[in-house]
């Protein structure tokens, strides 16, 4: 998630937690954005506390941010976005296929950043808030 705009810049769906479905999604936020340097935002998981990671911040030329144990500042905005999908997608839903449940959140995600309004920029949506300052330098 780019905190400028609120847009979620890239995203990777995996039913498991692990090393490769961070650098999975860190590779392509990267190959997306090569120019990018931003201050990398994240809570204190396993996945962004390892040397790997932290080598991969540091090649790409940013800067890791890691709020306190139990502190949730740093990743804040991102865990919000998890509470709206959570509302959103799965609270008195059912799928009859785990691809149905992809699909679905491929499609939020994709609302999320296209439609959905936020009051904090200004009742636009993220990515239509991103294109009303095209000069000022984001993720």
């Amino acid at each position: 998630m780019d905190i400028y705009d609120n847009s979620i810049i890239e995203y990777e769906i995996s039913f498991k937690n692990n090393n490769q479905l961070v650098f999975k999604m860190f590779g392509k936020a990267i190959q997306k954005h090569p120019d990018a340097k931003p201050i990398f935002h994240s809570d204190r998981g396993f996945q962004y506390r390892g040397n790997i990671f932290k080598s991969k911040i540091k090649e790409a030329g940013m800067v890791q941010s890691m709020s306190r144990v139990g502190k949730y500042i740093d990743n804040g905005s991102m865990e919000g976005f998890f509470g709206i999908l959570k509302t959103k997608m799965f609270y008195s839903k059912k799928f009859k296929t785990l691809e149905k449940l992809r699909e679905k959140i491929i499609q939020y995600i994709k609302f999320y950043n296209e439609k959905r309004f936020q009051k904090g920029l200004g009742c636009v949506a993220p990515l239509e808030y991103r294109n009303m300052h095209p000069n000022v330098y984001k993720f």
